[in-house]
């Protein structure tokens, strides 16, 4: 008995040594903090609607395929439309999260729910198991389902050996699919699943979700600091709450702007908005020292050249639309500043300007002296920006106002032909002639009229024309030499 008490001390012991171990145990933000509820994806609206109705009216399809970029929730979906299907006490149609079925999903240990990872699990043999467990139904759950993730790894071979039952499963069997490229699977089996295309998450709904996550985790963060981090995500939210995670292992309880940009390479908005400027107003010297101040600051020059891409597109868009800022991912503030740089340059030279910059990030991936080039290319936008197209220049030509000139006489011939017509008409004898005589006077042409002189006032007018000076200053160079 004594020794019964000694295990069972002994055992209390080492579970207690166990729990605390476990509360010290830190969890990352991205598996904190994943949804587990339809209500909690954010950014794929169009999906979770779907998949709502679908559960409501009983619509559930054999097959789901989920398309998307890193980090914007196609396995989380993949889970929680899974828990909603096998839930036995669902909200409404979201899952419940408490029980079994749900807390068994949620940790990967449902033997109704299958995860099957295609980047290494790829050959007949790994489907071979799934082709042989559809035959049974599920031991506690509704549903059967088969997840596989990052599905185009798959071969042909395997793609075929499980085609037939894709096509025809047992009513208890269900398969979801997830991948980034879903142009490499076969056209045989998109045929066969719902397709959903998972968009990349705007800007303003990561940093929302970050500011959520900050209140909860008590970290001072600023809203800059929050938008650093946000646009340095490019869409994916999984990207986001790493960065979020290693800013607080850097920093602590508070976070800021400069804090988010020095650990990630980043360029502030301000310094991006100051460098379109520059480019946009010619200035060679304040491009320079820009791109200077960023590379002795460590900056990733690969991003700033794709992030200043596009800012110009944003304002190309904000000159198509005017006041309407819909089609723009930014800030009121931003919007503000775009509305204002848009009105510095024309759109056929904000088109130039894009292309010099595409063309820049192309050569990006070959050279090896990256802020040369920058500074080249930099340099050769801001000349374009700045100088006249030849559309341009017609146009200027076209809206200036000759000077007015007395309209030019008839010409002598020709009103010699016309007194003459009516006596050749009455004398047939000589009608030949008057022939001749028309003739002739059509075919010689009319005298020139030498140009009038202009007086001295038509001349200071058309020399001082506003038109005019701003035309010249165009063309380096150009300089007037004679009025007509």
């Amino acid at each position: 008995m004594g020794k019964l008490q000694a295990l069972l001390c002994g055992a209390q012991v080492w579970y207690n040594i166990a729990m605390s171990e476990k509360e010290q145990i830190h969890v990352a933000l991205p598996l904190k903090y994943r949804p587990r509820t339809f209500d909690d994806v954010v950014g794929q609206e169009h999906v979770t609607r779907t998949l709502r109705n679908a559960i409501s009216s009983g619509r559930i399809a054999n097959a789901y395929l989920f398309v998307g970029s890193r980090g914007i929730g196609k396995t989380t979906l993949s889970r929680i439309f899974a828990k909603a299907i096998n839930c036995p006490t669902p909200n409404g149609v979201e899952p419940c999260g408490e029980c079994e079925s749900c807390r068994q999903i949620a940790e990967g240990r449902s033997i109704d729910v299958t995860e099957l990872d295609g980047a290494s699990h790829n050959k007949v043999e790994d489907v071979r198991p799934i082709i042989e467990s559809v035959q049974f139904k599920p031991a506690a759950s509704k549903y059967k389902i088969f997840i596989i993730d990052e599905c185009h790894m798959l071969t042909p071979a395997a793609w075929n050996a499980l085609l037939k039952t894709l096509e025809e499963p047992p009513p208890y069997v269900r398969f979801i699919f997830a991948t980034t490229e879903g142009d490499k699977l076969l056209a045989t089996i998109i045929s066969r699943c719902q397709r959903f295309d998972l968009r990349r998450i705007q800007t303003h709904q990561i940093a929302a979700r970050l500011r959520y996550i900050c209140g909860k985790e008590g970290i001072d963060a600023s809203e800059d600091a929050l938008l650093a981090i946000a646009r340095g995500a490019e869409g994916g939210m999984r990207d986001a709450l790493s960065s979020l995670d290693q800013l607080i292992a850097f920093t602590g309880d508070k976070i800021t702007e400069e804090d988010a940009l020095g650990v990630f390479g980043l360029v502030s908005r301000k310094s991006l908005e100051d460098l379109a400027a520059a480019i946009l107003k010619g200035d060679a010297a304040a491009i320079l020292r820009a791109v200077e101040s960023f590379d002795s600051a460590g900056k990733d020059m690969r991003r700033l050249a794709g992030e200043l891409m596009q800012h110009f597109r944003n304002l190309v868009v904000c000159q198509a639309l005017g006041g309407n800022a819909a089609g723009i991912e930014a800030t009121p503030d931003q919007v503000k500043t775009l509305q204002e740089q848009a009105k510095l340059c024309p759109a056929s030279r904000l088109f130039r300007v894009a292309d010099q910059l595409a063309e820049m990030q192309d050569k990006l991936r070959y050279v090896l002296s990256v802020r040369t080039l920058i500074e080249m290319s930099l340099l050769r936008a801001s000349r374009v920006a700045t100088v006249a197209t030849v559309d341009e220049v017609l146009r200027a030509i076209r809206a200036l106002k000759p000077a007015a000139v007395p309209e030019a006489p008839a010409p002598v011939a020709a009103r010699r032909v016309e007194d003459a017509a009516p006596c050749q008409i009455r004398e047939p004898a000589a009608k030949p002639v008057a022939m001749r005589n028309e003739s002739a006077a059509a075919a010689a042409p009319a005298a020139p009229r030498p140009p009038a002189e202009l007086s001295a006032d038509e001349r200071d007018k058309i020399l001082n024309d506003d038109k005019v000076n701003a035309l010249l200053r165009q063309m380096p160079g150009a300089k007037i030499t004679d009025l007509k």
